[in-house]
């Protein structure tokens, strides 16, 4: 037997769905966070060398990272990830670091493989805080050379949390690849894709908190150089992101576009490796008035 319902019925069902679907994402963690527990593989397995590292948020939640060291480190680069899975799935963006002579520290934030808690807006930030803490206190790492390097998700909290942080531990340079300027707007973008929630992407998106938005911060990581990567063929988080960005920040400031490049996969290519490393080596090299 067949239903029929009227018009007026069919939008108000429409409409159910889009309120459920916005007290759902309500505090936004569910949209911005796809944790996964406990790690897919050992990197040991493919030869890699990395050591545990547990160490505490300041508000007591416990954290795990690897630390990934070089023979004869030139620098440290403290490695954010993106917003999915773990340090196991991600290690594959970074691992080549050490055999370039940079350390790289990756943690995972609070509810991604073995750190405890629940990600959320403010947790994951001072999880990156924790992180450079951490890792400047090492013996085998040269603090005035230490970079942060985010992707993704952890290129926006890379931004804001060298912006209020990276003086107080030294930070010497930031690389953010694939980020987004705002979560707000990248939420709309989202919400625009979606047939159910794009005639409401505008108000939806302002149920997004965008405290931590990387645009309004990115100036205050000056005079800490800053280096964009993004890709044409980023459809993820398009390019345009790293363009508003850009505009946003104050000198030193570079960014670095690639045709044919989709999202994060800039670093798997040798040309970028290279340069990359190049850059590094000429942003932590020690000025004559250091």
């Amino acid at each position: 037997m067949a239903i029929f319902r009227s018009p007026r019925q069919g939008h108000r069902l429409r409409l159910l769905a889009v309120v459920l679907l916005a007290v759902t994402i309500t505090g936004c963690s569910h949209l911005f966070f796809l944790p996964e527990q406990g790690h897919r593989w050992d990197p040991k397995e493919a030869g890699i060398v990395y050591e545990d590292v547990w160490f505490e948020a300041d508000d007591g939640v416990t954290l795990h990272g690897w630390f990934l060291p070089a023979q004869e480190p030139r620098g440290t680069v403290v490695f954010l990830h993106g917003n999915a899975q773990n340090v196991s799935t991600h290690i594959g963006a970074v691992y080549w670091l050490p055999e370039r002579g940079f350390n790289v520290f990756m943690p995972d934030y609070r509810g991604f493989g073995l750190s405890s808690g629940s990600p959320d807006f403010v947790g994951v930030h001072r999880d990156a805080e924790a992180a450079l803490a951490v890792v400047v206190e090492r013996d085998d790492v040269d603090s005035e050379r230490v970079a942060v390097l985010g992707q993704s998700l952890g290129g926006s909290v890379a931004i804001t949390t060298v912006a209020d942080h990276g003086e107080d531990y030294g930070v010497a340079a930031l690389i953010a690849d694939s980020a987004f300027s705002s979560y707000r707007g990248i939420a709309r973008e989202k919400f625009g894709e979606f047939w159910l929630t794009w005639p409401f992407q505008w108000p939806l998106s302002l149920t997004i908190s965008d405290r931590f938005a990387p645009v309004d911060h990115i100036a205050d990581v000056s005079p800490i150089p800053v280096l964009l990567i993004a890709g044409d063929d980023d459809f993820v988080v398009p390019p345009h992101h790293s363009r508003e960005l850009y505009q946003a920040a104050r000198p030193p400031v570079e960014i670095w576009r690639y045709r044919g490049v989709g999202h994060g996969q800039a670093p798997t290519r040798a040309d970028v490796r290279r340069a990359l490393v190049a850059w590094l080596d000429e942003v932590l090299e020690p000025k004559p008035n250091d």
